[in-house]
């Protein structure tokens, strides 16, 4: 099946190179905004992915539930700016004219996965969501706006990007599984995805 209208998949978009001084890049944010692990808000267990974030605004997930916020939640101090190679990409292959304003880091150990589930935290819906990953390979699905409508995978790639916008912009998607050991990128083995996203309304 070909992925549904708004969805968009540039295979090996980044080569070697460019993937790891984005990786440098994402280390050096982790150094001042460290990984953490985010709580359900409703069960409070603990989501099997650590997180952290870049840019404006970061997504965070607890007791109080979902949000976007401009301050690490451990340690109180606002997010690091997006990379400039973050921004450009997002220029490059978004197609939307106001900047992200927030990059959500998200670390995949053997193991860990994501539930199909809609971005629908951010008010500006007509700006895409914008993917890149880094690391072991993901399986990733998405569908439509019901978690009964048909759903198709894609394997995502170190050095991929992924576009989920327009009639697809409020679709379910997930990652199935990560598939150990299919890149030694990452130090200590996994997947780190890079999720960038408009908030806020962009002028008109």
């Amino acid at each position: 099946m070909r992925p549904p209208d708004g969805v968009a998949h540039w295979t090996g978009a980044l080569d070697a190179a460019a993937q790891r001084a984005l990786l440098g890049d994402v280390r050096a944010v982790l150094d001042q905004a460290p990984l953490f692990r985010p709580t359900m808000p409703r069960s409070g267990r603990p989501f099997s992915v650590e997180m952290s974030n870049c840019g404006v605004l970061g997504w965070v997930s607890d007791a109080a539930g979902y949000r976007y916020q401009p301050r690490h939640p451990v340690t109180g101090a606002p997010w690091p700016p997006m990379p400039l190679r973050l921004l450009a990409l997002w220029t490059l292959y978004s197609g939307f004219a106001a900047p992200p304003e927030a990059c959500l880091i998200n670390l995949y150990r053997a193991g860990a996965k994501l539930g199909s589930h809609v971005d629908s935290d951010e008010p500006e819906a007509r700006a895409p969501v914008l993917s890149v990953s880094l690391g072991d390979t993901a399986v990733f699905h998405v569908g439509g706006r019901s978690r009964r409508d048909p759903k198709v995978k894609l394997s995502l790639h170190s050095g991929d990007v992924l576009l989920i916008g327009g009639a697809s912009r409020r679709a379910y998607h997930g990652i199935d599984r990560v598939l150990a050991g299919s890149s030694n990128l990452v130090e200590g083995g996994g997947r780190i995805n890079l999720t960038l996203r408009r908030v806020t309304l962009a002028p008109s």
